[in-house]
């Protein structure tokens, strides 16, 4: 079994056992990302878990759900809009227990893969390893805006390597996905674990650095918090833009919050 597979596995329950403590009304109050209710977090995720299955299934069984998706979006339909579209009618318990049964079937399928075996994306395919890197990703930001909106405080643990290392990886994309040049190597990174181990990227350097809590870096770069909003030491010229704009998750430019916004 993949350890990212184990990891998104208990992310996911995790984020199951928070959704049970939201009362009734707080299913349908708007929170900090595009005023995306929880109910629409969890149907997010569980749409695109249904599609990670169709990958897995293969291209033709992909292709089928991305063609679709694809149309839709070019009808002007938000990706909110097409979750509640597929699964309106559902209450929070139903569609809870939906994606929780999807997702822990989809995390096994690609915990037993062949690491080696490419999957069909959005975009160019992703190995196994990538991709259930991704789906935590994902996971771990959107259960964020949760947590912020019921203003609790979530225990950090050393699974967020998976988030701090596809926020690394993606470094180029980020300006190449908004037509900017990239404007030199990717900077020196130094990272405070939640354990308390240090994590550290790419060639240590003292004049273009991004230093601090390992946390706060994962939420910079999944857009759930403004750099102004956190506490970490930014050196030079390409950590300060790369900082600025950062995005690790796939899809067109979007601009993280404000200052104060989030967090």
């Amino acid at each position: 079994m993949l350890q990212e597979s184990l990891d998104l596995m208990a992310e996911v329950e995790e984020f199951h056992d928070f959704l049970q403590t939201l009362e009734a009304d707080e299913w349908q109050r708007p929170t900090g990302f595009m005023d995306w209710t929880p109910w629409d977090v969890v149907a997010h995720l569980h749409f695109f878990d249904l599609v990670s299955q169709a990958a897995l299934q293969g291209e033709e069984v992909f292709a089928e759900r991305r063609d679709s998706l694809i149309q839709s979006i070019s009808k002007g339909e938000t990706n909110a809009l097409i979750a509640r579209r597929e699964f309106g009618e559902l209450s929070p318990a139903e569609l809870m227990e939906r994606w929780i049964q999807t997702c822990r079937s989809m995390a096994k399928d690609l915990g037993e893969s062949n690491p080696k075996r490419r999957l069909p994306w959005f975009g160019p395919d992703m190995g196994v390893r990538m991709f259930t890197t991704a789906r935590y990703m994902e996971t771990w930001a959107h259960s964020q805006e949760v947590y912020d909106l019921k203003g609790v405080t979530r225990k950090y643990n050393d699974r967020i390597k998976n988030v701090a290392a596809i926020g690394i990886r993606t470094f180029g994309w980020t300006f190449v996905n908004r037509k900017l040049e990239v404007p030199g190597p990717a900077p020196y990174i130094r990272l405070n674990a939640p354990s308390g181990e240090t994590w550290e990227w790419n060639d240590p350097s003292e004049t273009d650095y991004v230093r601090g809590e390992a946390a706060e870096f994962c939420h910079v770069v999944t857009q759930g918090r403004n750099i102004a909003d956190t506490s970490l030491e930014v050196g030079g010229d390409v950590a300060n833009q790369w900082m600025a704009i950062a995005q690790c998750f796939a899809g067109g430019p979007v601009d993280p919050p404000g200052p104060g916004e989030r967090g």
